[in-house]
């Protein structure tokens, strides 16, 4: 390329992208969905919607009230998870559980102090079961609160009083260390936002020019394709970055999410995706030119699959084969790895590697799908 072509290609691009920047600044509905929405989707979802379970009521028949059977299940009153409703016979107990008035029930027998100091104390839990994943966190929490407190008898008391046949348990948890749902959810979120106005907001702008024939104005100039499509990219590039680092903030300084890895990494795999997420929405606005189709396809092809497929909000490993194959099909499923490793884990090169090399040719196709389309409309 000669120096007047590289000298006319970047004039060109300079004025169409100032264009499209006074065009993005004077819609006001653009800077809400592209700045606005995210800063009230991360509130919402931070704050709203957590998998934790809390104050579960949890019934607790004490057929056995000595001293020693109200220390066995003192734990249950100090955890902030479990709502523990004290009764007297198993009947009513059972008519709580059918009723959904209590999530468990935790049996003490009459003969409980006599077991326990033969060494063969026994507790009973009865867990409803119609929520799997709920019932398996009760569970564990249940578990967990008697293990602590028999561990905290059996410091006060040297051990002398330990049955045998109890052994103290010490948890620990990897990678999450509030143990809030919240640390799992917020690079989901971040994922979704980027989806968003990506995709989205792209599909939608592009759709209207084409509705509204400004595009092929722009064809009968000496303008090339490439350079539509670099202004038309710019401005909403430079929206969703600060969109992500808006998001980042709230993360770090709202929810007290821990960022072990490279910012430069989070950042640099940031604009990977958003770029994917722009070449797909010019794609889709390519092929449809409407803005009620691109909508519709924006939101069937990106943001719900993003959503449900891409182990934001369920785990793919236990999904079929099939759909198993196409969460792993989806540019956002390797975003939201990434995410989750460099917040919470930190720099695991091997995992970045890959995930960036497989972002990057998502990309790379996407933009040179979009830049063919775009060129054969000029015929």
């Amino acid at each position: 390329m000669t120096a007047a072509k590289r000298n006319g290609f970047w004039r060109r691009l300079q004025a169409l992208t100032l264009k499209e920047t006074r065009q993005l600044l004077r819609d006001r509905s653009n800077l809400l969905i592209g700045l606005g929405l995210p800063i009230v989707l991360i509130l919402i979802f931070g704050y709203g919607l957590s998998f934790d379970v809390k104050n579960a009521p949890v019934a607790v028949v004490m057929q056995d009230d000595s001293p020693t059977a109200r220390d066995a299940v003192s734990g249950l009153l100090l955890s902030p998870y479990i709502a523990p409703l004290i009764t007297r016979n198993m009947q009513e107990a059972e008519k709580l559980m059918e009723q959904r008035q209590v999530d468990a029930i935790v049996h003490l027998p009459a003969d409980f102090s006599r077991q326990l100091a033969l060494g063969q104390g026994r507790i009973q839990l009865i867990v409803h079961g119609s929520d799997a994943n709920r019932a398996r966190t009760i569970q564990g929490y249940i578990e967990g609160a008697l293990a602590l407190e028999q561990a905290r008898l059996d410091d006060r008391q040297g051990g002398a009083s330990s049955p045998a046949g109890i052994a103290t348990m010490e948890a620990r948890l990897w990678f999450n260390a509030a143990n809030t749902s919240t640390w799992f959810l917020v690079p989901g979120l971040i994922v979704l936002i980027a989806t968003l106005v990506g995709a989205f907001l792209t599909a939608l702008v592009m759709a209207r020019e084409w509705e509204r024939g400004t595009l092929e104005s722009l064809f009968v100039t000496p303008v090339r394709p490439m350079e539509i499509l670099l202004a038309k990219i710019i401005p909403y590039f430079c929206v969703g970055m600060i969109g992500l680092f808006l998001c980042v903030l709230a993360a770090k300084f709202l929810f007290h999410l821990p960022i072990y890895g490279s910012l430069a990494i989070l950042f640099a795999s940031s604009v990977l995706y958003l770029l994917v997420a722009l070449g797909l929405g010019l794609l889709i606005s390519s092929v449809t030119k409407n803005q009620f189709m691109a909508s519709q396809l924006a939101l069937i092809i990106s943001f719900l699959p993003a959503l449900m497929l891409s182990g934001f909000l369920f785990d793919l490993r236990n999904m079929p084969a099939v759909v198993r194959a196409l969460g792993h099909a989806l540019p956002a499923t390797y975003y939201l790895e990434l995410l989750k490793s460099l917040f919470l884990a930190g720099d695991i090169w091997p995992l970045i590697l890959r995930n960036c090399a497989i972002l990057l040719l998502y990309a790379a196709v996407l933009m040179a799908l979009a830049r063919a389309k775009t060129r054969k409309s000029l015929e």
